[in-house]
């Protein structure tokens, strides 16, 4: 189904008060707002998290984390955001080893960041214009990238589940932006996967997954692959759907991968 791309208008100011919680008593998250134009959602306010680093030095710019979430973590509370990678990077130990912003939209009750069945083995064409949930979600970024210390060159972008499906899309939608990408459980049209052949990708998925089936992960692997791109794959053996807590928690693997890519003119590169 073809969408109409709405207009975002975004709040002139944000609040970053900070988000109680005792299980992020070690660093909270900041509260930022967009206001929504046209649909259903018209005028209507989402909110996103914002974590920051321990400690933000003037005159200095940190890496961003845009993190997609699945579809438990739908609707209008942002609290139901703070499971899974936003619990593990909000911890100190995390936050000293890799400063960054990690920001997070929060997609509606009911909606997808891609219009795609998740239990589908099959891919379906990506549309022109992005559904109005993942329209938000990039303006989302755009604000980040505009108003926050950002070194543009380190841009990365990861999800899980729902989210995976929206991490292929928006980097798609977003090719020359990001320094790597971290897709799990997810999937894409990979008829278009030669697009992020200068992406360094990483993606994740369980074997024993029958939510969204690992053949979604591996085709878009293997497109990738055959277009003479930089992918790394791993897959989980026994594993179903919940293939993103171990792939996130290595303390040797996608997290620590994802802060060395940095992008440049001449193609992404790792340190």
């Amino acid at each position: 189904m073809r969408r109409t791309l709405h207009t975002l208008i975004l709040l002139a100011g944000m609040s970053m008060s900070t988000f109680p919680s005792e299980a992020f008593s070690e660093q909270e998250f900041g509260v930022g707002e967009i206001a929504f134009t046209g649909g259903k959602y018209e005028k209507e306010k989402f909110a996103y998290l914002i974590l920051s680093p321990l400690k933000v030095e003037d005159g200095k710019d940190y890496p961003l984390l845009f993190f997609m979430h699945g579809a438990g973590e739908r609707g209008n509370d942002v609290q139901k955001l703070l499971p899974h990678l936003p619990t593990q990077m909000c911890r100190e130990e995390w936050l000293e080893e890799f400063p960054c912003f990690m920001v997070i939209p929060q997609c509606r009750d009911g909606e997808q960041w891609v219009d795609q069945a998740w239990g589908e083995k099959k891919s379906v064409p990506i549309e022109e214009t992005p559904t109005d949930q993942m329209a938000m979600a990039m303006s989302v970024l755009d604000r980040s990238l505009k108003t926050l210390p950002i070194d543009k060159n380190r841009v990365y972008l990861t999800g899980l589940s729902m989210g995976g499906y929206g991490s292929w899309e928006l980097a798609m939608r977003r090719p020359n932006l990001f320094a790597a990408v971290a897709p799990v459980c997810g999937g894409g049209d990979e008829t278009q996967a030669a697009i992020l052949k200068n992406i360094p990708v990483w993606a994740a998925h369980g074997d024993s997954d029958t939510a969204v089936w690992p053949v979604r992960s591996r085709t878009m692997v293997e497109a990738i692959r055959k277009a003479g791109g930089n992918v790394k794959y791993t897959e989980y053996p026994g594993i179903g759907h919940n293939s993103w807590t171990k792939f996130y928690a290595d303390r040797n693997g996608v997290i620590p991968w994802l802060f060395r890519q940095v992008r440049s003119s001449e193609g992404n590169t790792s340190q």
